[in-house]
């Protein structure tokens, strides 16, 4: 269905944003103010960027609410090139030809996105911020934050985003696309998580889920799997370092 193909182009766009567990609490520091927070969330930005190229291979798995039929499992190896370029091979893949149809979708328009990040970027040229309470998440104390996009764009999400409180780094990011990617597609409801993989903070975990008129709910999931350095793939050949993921 061209519909679910097309919503898919959704995930990886806030990608450049799994469902992690976290506990509600009152804060027992002293927060900064919300400018500072969105300063130093900014300035975390640039500074995480890869300096150096990577290899990551990951899992995706596609599932339908209503049809089995549609569920399916590709593995994809994608090789970030600075500055800003991408590209992607599929390693294997199993269940319906529907869930290649739909990464591959996925992967081009990563692919596409890489040199234009900017303006999927979380920074106030592209949100509004507010602040909502302060958490732990993974052990790690977070700021909670709400998003509000300044333009109804696919690209971007409405939602809330957990950013570490000592790197102002993003741990996580949930929320709902700012627009839908076609009439077909009621929302788009998003959860990305992120963490430090061989030196390089990395997403490595998604999922999303779309409600699609007439379809029902697909749900897109996706996880690395491995990772390593540029020179270490031209030099180890096919052995790369895993990712390792709590059960």
């Amino acid at each position: 269905m061209k519909a679910v193909t097309h919503w898919l182009i959704l995930g990886t766009s806030v990608t450049l944003l799994c469902c992690c567990a976290f506990s509600q609490g009152n804060s027992y520091l002293v927060t900064p103010s919300l400018n500072r927070i969105v300063d130093a969330l900014e300035q975390a930005q640039a500074g995480v960027r890869p300096a150096v190229s990577y290899q990551v291979v990951r899992e995706y798995r596609l599932s339908s609410s209503r049809d089995t039929r549609s569920d399916s499992e590709v593995v994809a190896e994608v090789n970030f090139r600075t500055p800003a370029k991408k590209d992607y091979t599929v390693q294997k893949t199993s269940g319906s030809d529907r869930g290649l149809q739909v990464v591959r979708h996925l992967l081009d328009h990563e692919v596409a996105a890489a040199s234009n990040q900017d303006r999927m970027a979380l920074t106030r040229d592209n949100y509004d911020f507010s602040y909502i309470g302060d958490t732990t998440l993974d052990g790690q104390r977070c700021y909670i934050l709400a998003l509000r996009p300044k333009r109804k764009e696919t690209d971007l999400i409405i939602g809330r985003l957990w950013v570490d409180e000592h790197s102002s780094v993003v741990r996580h990011i949930e929320g709902e696309l700012a627009r839908s990617p076609s009439w077909w597609v009621r929302r788009v409801n998003v959860k990305v998580s992120f963490s430090e993989v061989g030196g390089v903070w990395l997403q490595t975990e998604m999922e999303a889920t779309a409600d699609v008129r007439i379809a029902g709910a697909y749900t897109l999931t996706s996880r690395t799997l491995d990772y390593r350095p540029a020179n270490d793939v031209a030099a180890a050949g096919p052995s790369i370092q895993p990712v390792r993921h709590k059960p």
